[in-house]
């Protein structure tokens, strides 16, 4: 309605004017007044049609305020209004008097920021306001949000990236959050979106920045684009008119030329433009192209032709909105040109914000001599500057707060923001070709694998997602190594069975060949010889034309970015946790064309996202960070991990703190702690439900059936649910250590200090057991005591007879039995028994400095004394993992039995195991399971938000781990609370680990029933 009042405003003149037509005729004064009222309504009725077409920023309100300003501006500071120059927020004092020189000397209209931060540029920003006599217009150049010239901000995708996706309403979005996002920084206009239609692959400059190829897709991702920012009250820019996707130059260097007539220029790259200007587009940018067919004038730029601005622009497409040229210190215009004369002849082409002028004084002495001299008229600057200032108000320059930098960055960082963005590019990766379905890789495929990077170091954020679905190893090859290197490392790769090759740092630059180097072709070339490789493009679809032989690989993966994000979400879909749905937006090859992309299916393994996929706010999982903080501070344990899942989904997977209390090296996702006595559920019960699952195993049988060494013992009569429950009477520990240890310390007939004949078993580091001791441990627990049964004591002793138990069915060690049943099928390779036998020992997690039997530092030897007279495999304990992997592991319980498309344990079982072992007692026991506690007015072992049917387990190191299938929640913790002794008890007292556990409940809405 506003649009057709402010038709109205102009009213009386019309009036007069039409007036003036009438009595042209010979007509009856009420026939002249009909025919008046009809023309009348008519033109103000066809300019309120035409007015839909009008600039967001068009109003009443607007315009008054606009034109009472513009009557309290002298004139210079008019003509100061037109300029917007650069600013930094990085750079010294020098500039930024050099910028307040502008504001206060020549009344500059605003500032387009670049280089900074978040709160360097607010300051700057409230200072530059304040000195202003008029405010000014902050403006950015964010095609894909702050990041694009601030740092420590979020970094959206790229239009092409996002036209992957064609997702019009996570574009819209995407407009919305970074509308606010300016608005939070104070900035009024962001030079976005990017509407050209990128149809030349050798283009330099636009390449990723377009939206792609197809005009109507351009086109809608565009308008949502605009329609995001504008309906949030930040004026968006469409460039760069008339459209700089068909170029092979750089109008950063050189002048481009647009070959294309007339008709194929309006019927292609203006289609973007007419649409958003009839939605109320607020601003264009004209660019730096020479355009013969509307413009012959040999060298002009476009932003320079009166023809293409007034003409084609103005009158033809019938855009009233503020018109910005691109930077005039772009060589495209900047080699024609003086400074001053090139400002003086943008402005009489049609612009109205003369951008980044490399020379201000000189453009605005121009000006003034052009004004004086009658070359134009000061009623055209008054329109130019009338635009400026409406445009101002709407957005709300004319009266912004000052900036408060109070959690600015975190503010900018937003949970739902970082959802967003996730969903953005998880939309956007392509799957090009998959020959027999060749992805997605199973966790359990027992081949060889291996990752290859072209051109970034190893172990990047691609290699390391890789490797949390299964055993991958990383090689990383230059991308100007030798042919001879490249030769050995093709020649190695020969003996996997999938090798996965990826391209990294590549440029969008067509004439610098992608930054795509002879021996990188060379190289994924002679790799795809081999018809077993996956070919992954971090980099824009382009790249796909400098390897020649790309389809010869099994499947191809174009990323289109080479950040964290594409990299981390690319390797889940390899492996299943989710699948491709991008669309190729361009045509890169004759192979790769526009809009091809297949589909894949996915498996049931844990997938990696954020809090919100659940819609779960992050911020309510902060708290997690708050309880750890300080219970690091109060030396509660030097450092943790700790993971949350649900319903399959990683949503906190997080490392706090140090291995130990110096602080020399920080805990990563990917170091392994002792487990302690979360082996029982994490080895041991595994172990056992599998045995029953093959019936070799009975819960009910006397463990005499399996160990007839019992036979004759008082214990011959304990069943394995009872010893498996905890009730069968046993002793609850037995220091078979101190048994070795005499008045000078450990007893030289049964330890030495290097391997050797009947000395191999080793319990720490330069400290080996005689081998015949394990039997003399053994002969200790048959002639241990026993209480009567039935009362629930815990007990280490049940589980090492349960291992020999295990042991004796399977005729393999507790180890290699887990490990090849379990931890291998499940990709677990960082989870296992001795661990300094297979991992890399600087990712061991220290335990306790123990000072009464091993007198070291115990690392990665298990900390349990039984254990590790065993040689560090046990039942009760001697299992190192991550929490990562400790989460499929329970993973696989929750989904019945099942992960990754193989069954491991059925349902029935886990169902047994996990149960009550006697129901109606006051032991709340499962088999080898904890529960929670049957009196919830007590403190057990769980959250009181969990339900009675989670299961899970303690370790004495400072190590948890629980699954609630009620609630499809997965909680790991993982300390080493013993370091540097176990008489720290703190974990225990604060009750840390089950404080945390309460938060997620919280967090999840989730509650015991």
């Amino acid at each position: 309605m506003y649009y057709f009042i402010f038709s109205l405003q102009y009213a009386p003149s019309l009036l007069r004017t039409i007036a003036g037509m009438v009595n042209m005729f010979h007509l009856a004064w009420f026939q002249k007044a009909v025919l008046c009222f009809f023309i009348l309504f008519t033109v103000v009725g066809s300019t309120a049609l035409k007015a839909q077409s009008l600039p967001v920023y068009v109003s009443p309100a607007s315009t008054a305020w606009a034109d009472s300003m513009l009557n309290t501006l002298t004139y210079k500071q008019k003509i100061g209004q037109l300029f917007m120059v650069d600013a930094f927020s990085n750079k010294d004092i020098v500039h930024v008097q050099q910028i307040t020189q502008l504001i206060d000397s020549f009344y500059i209209g605003g500032l387009i920021f670049f280089q900074g931060g978040p709160v360097r540029q607010a300051l700057l920003t409230n200072y530059y306001q304040h000195i202003s006599k008029v405010p000014l217009m902050i403006g950015i150049d964010g095609e894909w949000g702050l990041s694009m010239r601030i740092d420590s901000t979020m970094r959206f995708p790229r239009q092409m990236t996002l036209g992957a996706g064609a997702d019009s309403a996570g574009v819209y979005a995407m407009g919305v959050e970074i509308a606010r996002q300016c608005k939070r920084m104070g900035i009024q206009i962001n030079f976005a979106p990017d509407i050209d239609i990128n149809n030349n692959p050798a283009n330099p400059i636009i390449n990723s920045r377009s939206f792609g190829e197809n005009k109507a897709s351009v086109t809608l991702m565009g308008k949502m684009y605009m329609q995001g920012m504008q309906r949030n009250n930040v004026l968006a820019c469409g460039k760069h008119f008339p459209g700089h996707g068909n170029t092979d130059s750089d109008s950063h260097l050189s002048l481009p030329v647009i070959h294309a007539d007339a008709v194929a220029l309006d019927s292609m790259e203006l289609t973007p433009f007419k649409e958003l200007i009839n939605d109320s587009l607020a601003s264009v940018m004209v660019a730096h192209l020479y355009v013969p067919s509307i413009d012959s004038t040999l060298n002009r730029a476009s932003t320079l032709s009166e023809k293409m601005i007034k003409g084609l622009l103005q009158q033809k497409l019938g855009f009233s909105g503020l018109i910005f040229t691109d930077a005039l210190n772009m060589k495209g215009v900047a080699s024609f040109y003086a400074p001053g004369e090139l400002e003086w002849n943008a402005l009489l082409a049609g612009n109205d914000v003369l951008l980044y002028s490399e020379d201000v004084p000189k453009a605005i002495e121009r000006i003034h001599f052009g004004i004086q001299n009658c070359e134009i008229e000061q009623s055209d600057i008054d329109a130019h500057v009338r635009k400026i200032l409406m445009a101002k108000y709407w957005s709300g320059a004319y009266n912004a707060p000052a900036i408060d930098t109070t959690n600015i960055i975190k503010d900018l960082v937003s949970g739902p923001a970082t959802w967003l963005n996730y969903q953005l590019y998880n939309e956007s990766v392509t799957l090009l070709k998959n020959q027999d379905k060749f992805i997605p890789f199973s966790p359990y495929y027992r081949d060889c694998m291996a990752s290859v990077v072209l051109n970034d170091t190893a172990n990047n954020p691609f290699q390391l997602m890789l490797n949390r679905y299964g055993k991958v190893d990383c090689f990383n090859v230059p991308k100007d190594a030798p042919v001879k290197l490249m030769d050995s490392i093709a020649q190695v790769l020969k003996e996997y069975d999938r090798v996965i090759v990826s391209v990294h740092n590549t440029s969008i630059n067509a004439a610098k060949n992608f930054n795509i180097t002879e021996g990188m072709t060379y190289l994924a070339d002679k790799l795809s010889e081999n018809k077993n490789t996956v070919f992954c493009v971090f980099g824009n679809a382009y790249v796909l034309g400098k390897f020649t032989k790309a389809t010869n690989h099994h499947a191809v993966v174009i990323a289109y970015e080479d950040t964290y994000l594409p990299q981390f979400l690319t390797a889940q879909k390899i492996f299943g946790a989710s699948s491709f749905t991008g669309k190729i937006p361009v045509t890169a090859t004759i192979d790769f064309l526009m809009g091809q992309g297949l589909t894949s299916s996915t498996k049931e393994v844990i997938r990696y996202s954020l809090p919100e996929d659940l819609h779960i706010a992050s911020s309510r999982l902060a708290a997690i960070d708050t309880v750890i903080n300080k219970a690091i501070v109060d030396s509660v344990f030097p450092g943790c991990q700790i993971l949350v899942a649900q319903k399959g989904t990683v949503i906190y997977n997080k490392s706090f703190g140090y291995f130990t209390y110096d602080k020399s090296r920080a805990v990563k996702n990917t170091d392994v702690y002792d487990l302690a006595s979360v082996t029982k559920v994490a080895a041991t019960s595994l172990a056992a439900m599998l045995l029953y699952d093959k019936h070799k195993l009975d819960p009910d049988a006397k463990i005499s059936k399996y160990l007839p060494d019992f036979k004759s013992t008082n214990k011959k009569d304990l069943t394995l649910r009872q010893i498996m429950a905890h009730e069968a009477g046993l002793q609850a520990w037995i220091p078979f250590y101190k048994n070795t240890i005499d008045s000078t310390g450990l007893n030289s007939e049964l330890y030495r200090k290097t391997s050797e004949k009947n000395f191999s078993v080793q319990v720490a580091d330069s400290l080996f057991i005689l081998d015949d001791y394990k039997d003399s441990i053994w002969n200790i627990i048959l002639k241990s005591e026993v209480n009567p049964p039935g009362k629930y004591v815990y007990s280490d002793l049940g589980l090492l007879i349960m291992q020999r138990i295990i042991e004796k069915i399977t005729g393999k060690s507790l180890d290699d039995y887990v490990t090849d049943n379990f931890y291998k099928p499940l990709g677990l390779w960082e989870t296992g028994f001795l661990p300094k036998q297979r991992l890399d020992s600087s990712t061991i997690v220290p335990t306790e400095l123990d000072t009464v039997f091993r007198y070291q530092l115990v690392k990665g030897y298990v900390h349990d004394p039984a254990a590790a007279m065993l040689g560090g495999v046990a039942g009760n304990a001697g299992v190192f993992s991550n929490a990562q992997s400790l989460a499929v592991v329970m993973q696989m319980l929750l989904n019945h039995g099942e992960y990754g498309g193989r069954r491991f344990i059925h349902k029935e079982t886990i169902d047994l195991f996990t149960a009550q072992a006697y129901p109606g007692t006051e032991n709340r026991r499962g088999l080898i399971f904890d529960r929670q506690d049957n009196d919830p007015s007590k403190s057990g072992p769980t959250a009181k938000s969990a339900s009675s049917s989670s299961f899970g387990h303690s370790g004495f190191t400072g190590t948890y781990v629980w699954a609630d299938p009620k609630n499809g929640l997965v909680y790991v913790f993982l300390s080493n609370r013993v370091y540097p002794s176990a008489a720290n008890n703190k974990l225990s007292k604060q009750n840390i680990r089950t404080d945390v556990m309460q938060i997620v409940y919280d967090a999840a809405g989730s509650y015991a029933e």
